[in-house]
């Protein structure tokens, strides 16, 4: 489906970096980007460029530009003659990559109970606070977009308690890797229906870091990134039902 137009805060995003002189083209791959992270757009849909580059007033270099850097990011395909498309990935390959992130955010968990600070356990605390809130919402699309923004928020914090520019820099790839397969599996509102079980995970991944506890924060890790690939099967099968 065509992309809706975009929001204020998009337009005004590129109208100021056209104004500044700034690079179109980062603008609009941070705008791109945001949409295929959010599930704008679903696996294999079409992206065309001339849409894009009349919604936003610009040239189509800037856009291509910024399409291929997404390619780059494994999250388009340019396809000779034929144009751009959101690219899909197999259920085996989904699953490959949450095994591998899992593993990879365990260890970070388990570093960051050994080196994180009271300043950044407040900081988990008050972000969890926040995500705990959405558990009261009745509204699915706030709980899914208020849980994603939260869930990064989250996990950023930890990143941060690793005190690894390696280890964060390599998992905000990952993590954006992570909510593109989420958020374009095509499910309305993915893991609205599972935030009571994704608080709980926190809670417990927050508490093994509190009590300095390594083994325990990996595992407790490891459960909750390698869990989201039967969450996001069982949504697929409820929404089929």
């Amino acid at each position: 489906m065509p992309a809706s137009p975009g929001t204020p805060a998009e337009t005004a995003a590129v109208s100021t970096a056209r104004l500044s002189g700034a690079r179109l083209s980062t603008v609009l791959y941070d705008v791109l980007k945001g949409r295929l992270l959010e599930g704008t757009y679903t696996a294999g849909e079409r992206i065309v460029v001339e849409q894009i580059r009349r919604e936003f007033d610009v040239s189509k270099q800037p856009v291509m530009d910024a399409l291929r850097r997404l390619a780059a990011d494994r999250l388009v395909a340019i396809i000779p003659q034929s144009g751009i498309e959101v690219l899909s990935y197999s259920h085996r390959e989904v699953e490959d990559f949450f095994l591998l992130f899992s593993d990879f955010e365990a260890t970070i968990a388990a570093v960051a109970a050994a080196r994180r600070t009271e300043a950044q356990l407040a900081a988990l605390a008050r972000i969890s606070a926040q995500v705990e809130d959405l558990l009261h919402s009745a509204d699915p699309t706030a709980r899914a977009h208020g849980y994603r923004v939260h869930n990064r928020e989250f996990h950023a914090t930890i990143h941060s308690m690793a005190h690894s520019r390696i280890m964060e820099e390599t998992s905000q790839r990952m993590w954006d890797l992570s909510d593109f397969l989420i958020n374009t599996a095509g499910i309305a509102n993915p893991l609205s229906s599972a935030l009571p079980q994704r608080q709980c995970d926190h809670e417990e991944i927050a508490a093994a870091i509190a009590d300095k506890d390594e083994d325990r924060a990996r595992e407790a890790m490891r459960q909750h990134i390698i869990g989201t690939v039967d969450i996001i099967d069982g949504e697929r099968r409820s929404e089929s039902a």
